[in-house]
């Protein structure tokens, strides 16, 4: 039997908050911010437990529960689900928000975390239809890391032509979404395929279909033609300049302490490998699980008394 962690140990916030505390508190601009606040609070006080909050076919729509749209992509299972998802959104916040502007990134993520969990119930109601087989509408997905799919297809489209690092493997950005869906997915089973698809998909419609202008258009009508014209980037949080290149969105000017140089999935990945090396799970500890996960009420159980247990 593994050793279970003690009680209030929370590993993982603590490698979450050292990494905010490298990155640099002023440096993070606020929406993102308030997103890493919102799920730590959400992990420490839920709103829901979890299998209440998690999103699958037979809850949401044969049910009529449609709060848990809502309530699953800012609920995790334990405190390595919420680091990692967090510690990979605190990059794509950073960049994405500075050049799309706080209000306009606000706005991209509250659409992305319903549309993300609407697209997920289309597949998996789809597969149903298809092979006839319901477990695909009992399975119980919860996580931001649907979300942050859709943000790596935007954050890859605004910096094209470049190469991205997934799980070790040098990548083209171009492909670095669906190679990353698949080695996750082949090295950690226990995630939710459906839920990251979902994210992709969504990452598309907005750079490659109709939904970047149906948002314009919604804005434009509900606060004026001017409240999102025009991505705000000038947050004095950030002390480096902009170059000129077709990306815009790399720095000329000051680079993170440790950056050295790196692109932003090194300076990740340097990251992670520093947190687990420093503070990272004694022998005989459960290992961290992967991120995205699909759940069943034997395994919230076995993690809510790990959480809990006295």
């Amino acid at each position: 039997m593994r050793r279970q962690r003690p009680r209030g140990s929370h590993l993982g916030l603590l490698l979450l908050a050292s990494q905010l505390f490298q990155v640099g508190l002023d440096n993070v601009p606020p929406v993102t911010l308030g997103v890493l606040g919102l799920n730590v609070y959400l992990y420490l006080f839920p709103a829901a437990p979890l299998m209440q909050a998690c999103v699958s076919v037979q809850k949401a729509y044969w049910h009529g529960d449609w709060r848990r749209l809502f309530l699953s992509p800012f609920h995790h299972v334990d405190d390595w689900h919420l680091y990692f998802n967090l510690t990979s959104f605190l990059w794509k916040g950073i960049n994405l928000e500075r050049r799309m502007g706080g209000a306009w990134f606000l706005y991209v993520l509250s659409v992305f975390s319903l549309l993300t969990g609407l697209v997920y119930l289309g597949l998996e109601a789809g597969l149903t239809l298809l092979t006839d087989d319901h477990s695909y509408s009992a399975q119980c997905a919860v996580g931001f890391s649907g979300v942050l799919f859709a943000l790596k297809i935007l954050s890859n489209h605004y910096h094209p032509g470049g190469v991205t690092h997934v799980l070790g493997l040098r990548v083209d950005n171009r492909y670095a979404s669906w190679v990353e869906l698949v080695l996750i997915h082949l090295t950690n089973p226990g995630t939710s395929l459906i839920g990251h698809l979902a994210g992709i998909l969504v990452g598309l419609l907005y750079t490659a279909g109709p939904l970047k202008s149906i948002m314009k258009t919604s804005a434009a009508w509900v606060t004026g033609p001017s409240r999102f014209s025009q991505p705000n980037n000038s947050y004095s949080g950030y002390s480096g300049t902009r170059s000129g290149g077709p990306a815009g969105g790399e720095y000329a000017g000051r680079r993170w302490d440790q950056a050295g140089g790196m692109t932003e999935q090194e300076q990740l990945d340097q990251a992670l490998r520093n947190s687990l090396n420093d503070a990272g799970p004694r022998p005989g500890d459960a290992a961290p699980p992967p991120y995205g996960f699909n759940l069943s009420d034997e395994e919230v159980r076995r993690r809510r008394l790990m959480r809990f247990d006295r």
